[in-house]
């Protein structure tokens, strides 16, 4: 049988133990530890969030945008992700609704194939377009894993009405060229319609984190529906 002091001693190491939990999840909560799932924060951001006041694009924001996006996924961030990711606007100064986030992973030119993720935010559309052969490479073939959120896929075929999509101003007026529609959720794959056939792609309420894979990526091959816009 416990003594009096034996029973305040285990108390004690209880309301130690209570405590130190309590400070470990709220500092995972406060966004401490930018992997863990539970620091589930908002993911809709204000367009102005990502330009300075000379409305100068921020790559910095823009990834950690990303990052944010991921961590509400439960999508885990590894080491050296920020610095490996490229994001763009295109040119258009409204990153939220038209851009890309994109990790390649490889890209193999020799033997070609490559492996890539990319990430929408709510609501952002990857502008519509189309891969060429070059003289290095034959035009590109891919097709389209979701891991998480929701990602509307456009293609060639018979156009869907009323899409799900809301193509914005910035993108040819707000108009596209093809919009038959497939809606990609997670654990759900698409392929390109056919080598060479126009696309884009337009994420859902929560983001879309997509795979991507595909016959050798050669950014001279990459054209735009929209010649407006800055590709690098």
């Amino acid at each position: 049988m416990e003594t009096k002091d034996e029973k305040m001693s285990r108390r004690n190491v209880i309301k130690a133990t209570a405590a130190v939990a309590a400070v470990g999840g709220a500092m995972s909560l406060a966004g401490c530890n930018e992997k863990s799932p539970s620091a589930k924060g908002s993911i809709n951001f204000d367009n102005d969030y990502f330009y300075d006041a000379d409305g100068k694009f921020s790559e910095d924001k823009a990834k950690d945008a990303i990052i944010a996006l991921m961590n509400y996924h439960g999508c885990p961030v590894f080491d050296g992700f920020k610095e490996k990711l490229w994001v763009s606007d295109y040119g258009t100064g409204q990153f939220t609704k038209l851009g890309l986030a994109a990790n390649m992973y490889v890209n193999n030119e020799e033997d070609r194939y490559m492996l890539m993720d990319f990430y929408l935010l709510p609501g952002q559309m990857l502008p519509e377009h189309y891969h060429l052969s070059t003289d290095k490479n034959p035009a590109k073939m891919e097709g389209w894993l979701c891991r998480h959120g929701l990602s509307y896929v456009y293609g060639e075929g018979e156009p869907t009405k009323p899409m799900k999509a809301v193509v914005p101003k910035c993108h040819m007026n707000g108009t596209v060229t093809v919009s038959h529609e497939v809606v990609l959720k997670p654990g759900m794959f698409t392929p390109l319609t056919k080598v060479g056939s126009r696309h884009w792609q337009f994420a859902g309420p929560e983001g879309a984190i997509i795979t991507e894979v595909a016959s050798v990526h050669d950014n001279d091959g990459v054209k735009h529906s929209d010649t407006n816009l800055k590709f690098p």
